[in-house]
């Protein structure tokens, strides 16, 4: 796997600029790329970005995508439906994580409070 990303040291990011709705993403979610891009047309790249939800901020339908996905959850509250059980929730609170292969339903997700999340996507034939 070849990782395209800049050399960058410990460096402040600046909270409140930059921010952006991914696309397919509805109002009151937001990225902002830290490192690397994702091609997903070409099924290559390394991406790493904050994902937060404002308070109240929801997604109504699953998400399934084909690269590998890691999400560690900063702060807040995430509240995810399980797709496969006819809409049982389960409510996560910061210092939780989840690693998903391509492939995966995952999802929707909401947020009561709001919350901030690191995530890594990636195209690989998986960790090593």
């Amino acid at each position: 796997m070849s990782i395209n990303k800049e050399h960058k040291e410990f460096h402040a990011l600046d909270m409140a600029d930059g921010w952006h709705v991914p696309p397919g993403y509805p109002d009151g979610i937001e990225q902002k790329i830290l490192s690397g891009g994702l091609d997903e047309a070409a099924r290559s790249g390394h991406r790493t970005r904050l994902l937060r939800f404002l308070p109240g901020a929801f997604t109504t339908r699953p998400f399934v995508h084909d690269y590998w996905e890691e999400v560690y959850l900063l702060a807040g509250d995430l509240i995810v439906a399980d797709a496969t059980d006819g809409g049982t929730t389960e409510t996560f609170a910061a210092n939780t994580y989840a690693c998903r292969p391509p492939g995966v339903e995952h999802g929707p997700f909401r947020s009561q409070g709001g919350c901030l999340l690191l995530e890594t996507h990636y195209y690989a034939d998986g960790p090593t």
